[in-house]
């Protein structure tokens, strides 16, 4: 499994102006047959449960976004330059590439992994990661419902070497 130069990419992770408190890592590293996605985050807000129209916050939806922009902009709306969900292959919302597990906090701290192989990490350097406020609906089009965004990373690559 372990091969010299094996392409991944990362994203720091920090929240904007809704969600300072916000930071972390996603890795996305090249294995046979796709690539394994790792992430942990730190200063999530709790659950809180959804009332009188309000959706709830959290779990909090989890993207690869289009552009590689994480330029706050509306502060009250923030992150708006990383465009819409990354979707190469033109599918419906709930199977764009770019949909990913919600993440869910645990005091504040979230950690997870899984595996896709409908991108490597060569595909998604530019691009950013977005963590939203509420939980993906994954029906909704184009984007899910997922409300706010709280927090932006732009991926990078780097070539590990064992």
């Amino acid at each position: 499994m372990f091969t010299r130069n094996r392409r991944a990419a990362y994203a720091k992770v920090k929240g904007g102006p809704l969600a300072p408190q916000i930071t972390g890592m996603v890795v996305f590293l090249e294995v046979p047959n796709g690539t394994e996605v790792f992430a942990e985050i730190y200063g999530l807000p709790q659950f809180k449960q959804g009332r009188e129209g309000m959706k709830p916050i959290g779990p909090h939806a989890f993207h690869i976004h289009e552009k590689g922009s994480c330029d706050v902009g509306k502060i009250t709306d923030p992150f708006k330059g990383a465009g819409g969900h990354w979707n190469p292959d033109q599918q419906p919302h709930g199977n764009h590439a770019g949909d990913f597990p919600v993440l869910f906090s645990n005091s504040g701290y979230a950690r997870m992994s899984f595996f896709t192989n409908r991108f490597t990490a060569e595909d998604v350097i530019g691009k950013t990661v977005i963590i939203h406020q509420n939980p993906d609906d994954y029906q909704s089009q184009p984007a899910g419902d997922a409300g706010l965004r709280l927090a932006c990373g732009k991926i990078k690559g780097y070539t590990q070497t064992p």
